[in-house]
């Protein structure tokens, strides 16, 4: 069985985002990227299907600049077995990233595709979902449990109203939600193997994917600032300016 895991590069989590000045887009001098955090939790549940013997081989994919070698060299250290990346230097919104899959899922032909469900940068959640429509294959999304057995997929999923589990027949693309699991950190030894494992580099024109964009970001701003906060004495005065100032009782 093999798996193909997309990961995408994004800002670290820990980073200070700090807008342009012409309010284009975020400045990008000298900030930390790091494989997103949905993404990593995708591979590490796909080496633990391959560590219990349920998969034999896991395929990573990434479309971006050539630094995304980085976190491709990340996941095969956490132990996948080979890479690919695609380069393209602009931003890819979700419906031309699902056309893209969709071609890599073509020429790979795997019987599970695991991703995140959302990318930290953009947080659309859709990306997923429309790769299973294009590919007309089952989908599980939000998984906090996956089991794997006789060519069906048992997946828990994490919905508004608890847990809903459900069951889909391979091939199925599944994402994945923070609680499915903790990603490990990469041993040194695995860090050294990662180097001379596989990793394909190809333009990302190969694939015969319109790149043209459908959406189009007209601002980005900073949220406002917040007031500071206000220390009380008592219990009395907090029920005051709650009624008095916030006008909630």
């Amino acid at each position: 069985m093999k798996i193909l895991v997309p990961i995408k590069r994004v800002v670290h989590y820990q980073a200070k985002i700090r807008v342009k000045a012409d309010e284009s887009g975020i400045e990008t001098y000298n900030i930390k990227y790091a494989i997103n955090p949905f993404d990593e939790i995708a591979v590490e549940e796909a080496v633990r299907l391959k560590e219990s013997g349920l998969a034999d081989e896991i395929v990573v994919v990434s479309f971006g600049v050539a630094e995304c070698q980085e976190i491709l060299r990340h996941a095969l250290a956490l132990g996948a077995d080979r890479a690919q990346l695609y380069i393209h230097p602009d931003p890819i919104e979700p419906l031309v990233a699902a056309k893209c899959l969709e071609a890599v899922v073509k020429n790979e032909n795997p019987d599970i595709v695991i991703m995140g469900k959302q990318a930290i940068d953009d947080d659309a959640n859709q990306t997923g979902q429309m790769l299973a429509a294009l590919l007309d294959w089952p989908q599980a999304t939000f998984a906090s449990s996956i089991q794997i057995e006789n060519r069906q997929a048992t997946v828990t999923r994490e919905i508004d109203g608890g847990l809903e589990t459900i069951c889909c027949d391979l091939p199925v693309v599944i994402t994945t939600d923070l609680r499915l699991n903790e990603p490990r950190y990469p041993s040194m030894p695995n860090i050294m193997k990662a180097k001379s494992k596989p990793l394909s580099i190809e333009e990302i024109s190969s694939l015969q994917v319109s790149m043209t964009p459908h959406l189009v970001i007209s601002k980005v701003t900073s949220p406002p600032e917040r007031s500071p906060g206000v220390k009380l004495n008592n219990i009395n005065e907090l029920i005051d300016k709650l009624h008095n100032e916030e006008k909630v009782l």
